[in-house]
């Protein structure tokens, strides 16, 4: 998943819902448990999601029946070789593709009831993006980069700069506003990225392999960045192929052949976050 969202997102989601998010997943992949509160609608609901491509001798099954829930403040990191279904899961979630078969609900909203503008209007106010190419506007600075989804949204254009000032200020860039894409480092483009990601206050924070295009340093400082924001509330969920990675999210939700075939947690969703392998403090 390489582009940016498209399309103006101007509203609230409206239009019809065909289920809430209240009860239990109708099954669960490979033996997995829904990872579930009593009562609390969790951000993410999947209900034994299918994806096939093709037909006949070409059809392809990229998902095979995968359910699993991600409770409000969690950090879940989504694993998987090449082929796994991975790619294919991250678009799902992310409202840019819909499954063949099963349910996804986002805060209690099932994606597949509503239509192309009403999940482009979801995706815009309860989705966050972060992608592994940074997909930032060139001629354009930090901060316009990072109000691009309000303008989207219709917010004007103080209240933009406000949050958009806020948001840079929260990964760190306070002092790089003005500048422009080739005006920065590759791990200071991706915080621009994970800023523009936040400015929305989403739901969700959606982030596809978000470090592959970094160097260590880079690394480390975005995934410190979001070790922070999970420390304050914000649900992550994370596609990485990398182990060091993933040893920073709270839970580990592992895909081979469409199918989940681990789903471990490595730390509470309420309680201290994972200490991966060299951390100090």
């Amino acid at each position: 998943m390489t582009g940016p969202v498209s399309g103006p997102m101007t509203g609230p989601v409206s239009g019809p819902v065909s289920g809430t998010a209240s009860g239990t997943a109708s099954g669960t992949a490979s033996g997995t448990a829904p990872d579930r509160a009593g009562g609390e609608v969790p951000v993410l609901d999947v209900r034994e999601v299918t994806k096939v491509y093709g037909a006949g001798e070409a059809r392809v099954r990229a998902l095979a029946g995968v359910s699993f829930t991600v409770r409000r403040g969690d950090f879940v990191a989504i694993m998987g070789a090449s082929g796994s279904g991975k790619s294919t899961l991250m678009n799902i979630l992310g409202c840019l593709d819909i499954p063949t078969s099963g349910r996804y609900l986002v805060d209690g909203t099932d994606v597949v009831a509503l239509d192309d503008r009403q999940q482009a209007m979801l995706r815009n106010q309860k989705i966050g993006f972060v992608f592994q190419s940074f997909n930032l506007i060139p001629r354009m600075t930090a901060l316009a980069n990072v109000e691009l989804p309000l303008a989207y949204g219709g917010v004007a254009a103080g209240v933009r700069r406000a949050r958009a000032l806020a948001a840079l200020e929260q990964v760190g860039l306070a002092d790089r506003v003005r500048h422009e894409p080739n005006e920065l480092s590759g791990g200071q483009q991706q915080r621009v990225a994970v800023a523009r990601a936040l400015v929305t206050a989403p739901s969700l924070l959606l982030a596809d392999e978000p470090t592959g295009n970094l160097d260590t340093a880079s690394t480390a400082d975005v995934l410190r960045i979001l070790d922070r924001l999970n420390a304050g509330g914000r649900t992550i969920v994370l596609i990485t192929h990398e182990d060091d990675v993933a040893a920073h999210a709270r839970r580990v939700i592992r895909l081979v052949d469409g199918h989940i075939v681990e789903d471990r947690r490595q730390a509470p969703v309420d309680g201290p976050p994972p200490r991966p392998a060299g951390s100090t403090g």
